[in-house]
């Protein structure tokens, strides 16, 4: 048989009513602790009077002080005039007793100069009167790209496009140098474009002031699957 607790016996009943209970006595104790108020109960300490009598203190004279000596005087010194021991008389006479017979001819030297060197400068142009050509204008590399440039097979694979953007330079015989690739694509684009722009014939070269000059050139190759 089962032992049953009596209602009296349990203080689970109890248990909110001694929190609240609980509660309510730590908040009172807390806001006491709050508002509690000490004082220091001491008598007052006796400072004493003062006994100076400030009436009596002494009037200093002001002490007046001499003035400081004057500097000594400075010695001027004393220029004395010297009189000339030598005197220098007035007309010099100069007789030049010199018969010359034969007349002095003086060669005039003559020094030839060659005409200076004029230093043509490696210098290449970005921007000049007249840019470089291509043999038959652009429509003829157009026409050259077309025959001559291959699609790599890894690009094809990978299915790379895009433009290849190719940096040289047209010599002053129209010769192609420095290929550089500026802007790549990858998948052997870049390598096919720079192949095809090395082996192409010369350009009509650029001209500045009516002279050929090198001129630097940027061109597009465009890469697209059909």
């Amino acid at each position: 048989m089962e032992a049953k607790k009596t209602p009296s016996a349990d203080l689970t009943r109890k248990s909110g009513m001694f929190l609240n209970l609980g509660l309510a006595i730590a908040v009172g104790a807390t806001l006491a602790a709050f508002e509690w108020k000490s004082y220091d109960e001491g008598a007052l300490k006796d400072l004493g009077q003062v006994s100076d009598n400030f009436e009596e203190i002494l009037d200093i004279p002001i002490t007046e002080q001499p003035p400081p000596p004057p500097p000594p005087p400075v010695e001027q010194p004393i220029i004395q005039e010297i009189p000339d021991e030598v005197e220098i008389e007035d007309k010099i006479e100069v007789n030049f007793d010199v018969d010359v017979k034969e007349t002095t001819v003086i060669q005039e030297v003559v020094i030839s100069e060659a005409a200076p060197v004029e230093e043509k400068a490696d210098v290449i142009f970005d921007v000049v009167e007249t840019q470089p050509n291509p043999p038959g204008g652009m429509s003829g590399w157009n026409e050259y790209l077309s025959k001559n440039l291959k699609y790599p097979t890894q690009a094809r694979r990978m299915g790379v496009e895009g433009t290849v953007i190719v940096v040289f330079v047209v010599n002053t015989d129209g010769s192609i140098q420095d290929v550089e690739v500026l802007r790549g694509i990858g998948g052997g684009c870049d390598e096919e474009a720079l192949r095809v722009v090395s082996a192409a014939p010369k350009w009509e070269p650029g001209k500045q002031r009516g002279r050929p000059v090198r001129t630097r050139m940027r061109l597009p190759i465009r890469f697209k699957l059909s």
